[in-house]
């Protein structure tokens, strides 16, 4: 369902922040260095795009503000919490409550129905089948799903599929929301409706990370990032800069 709006209270503190984070994949001089020393903050109600050409480090970005992958050095707070003191146990809970991530590959599951699929992180949680199909149901409606809740992945369209996914990463109370190239599949008018979609969340109050490599989507955010070899630079050809 849709992220509670920030208090003033909250929206003191980042909803992600990273701190000078390194990503190192192996060692020697066969080492891949996906990040070096980037450093961001996130605030609620936030829409952040990420741009680069590819290798650039823009899925190692994801990973990492959603706990999907921890750094090599550097430090993650999502609400404040660094990261890197939270057990595996710990950790993953805070990312099925807080953070919701939209994959590339959408990730669902064929041999679950459309709400089943939007409803297992809340099964996952410990919710009763019950109270996360309605959950499920709600977050379908607000996507425009209401209706094929009891189809299957591969029973609905390649927009449909994306929308939910999109509310399987929202479903209860996401303050970040992280998507991945999420119209990378789509035509332009099913794009701008994700897009829409995405804008919707962070005007609720969450904060979300978009990677995409369209400018025409990155122009719904608030602000863009652009990275280059691992490292946040000062534009396209070069980091931050206004797109609203």
């Amino acid at each position: 369902m849709s992220a509670e709006a920030a208090s003033p209270a909250a929206a003191d503190t980042p909803v992600v922040r990273l701190i000078d984070v390194v990503r190192t994949h192996g060692d020697g001089p066969q080492a891949v260095h996906a990040l070096k020393g980037v450093s961001l903050e996130m605030r609620a109600g936030e829409l952040v795009a990420v741009m680069g050409p590819s290798g650039s480090g823009k899925s190692t970005l994801l990973n990492i503000a959603g706990g999907l992958d921890r750094p090599t050095a550097g430090s993650v707070l999502v609400e404040g919490h660094p990261l890197e003191t939270l057990s595996a146990k710990r950790l993953a809970a805070l990312r099925r409550r807080r953070a919701g991530y939209v994959f590339q590959d959408l990730n669902l599951i064929p041999s679950l129905t459309v709400a089943e699929n939007v409803a297992l992180p809340r099964e996952l949680d410990g919710a009763g089948m019950r109270s996360a199909r309605k959950d499920a149901l709600a977050v379908l409606g607000e996507v425009g799903l209401a209706g094929m809740a009891d189809r299957f992945p591969d029973e609905i369209s390649g927009g449909q599929r994306q929308r939910a996914a999109i509310a399987r990463a929202l479903v209860g109370k996401r303050r970040l929301l992280l998507a991945d190239e999420p119209t990378g599949a789509l035509d332009t008018p099913m794009g701008d409706e994700i897009l829409r979609l995405l804008r919707g969340q962070a005007d609720a109050g969450a904060a979300v990370l978009l990677v995409t490599h369209e400018p025409r989507y990155a122009a719904w955010a608030d602000r863009v990032i652009f990275l280059r070899d691992g490292q946040i630079v000062d534009g396209p050809g070069d980091g931050l800069v206004s797109a609203r």
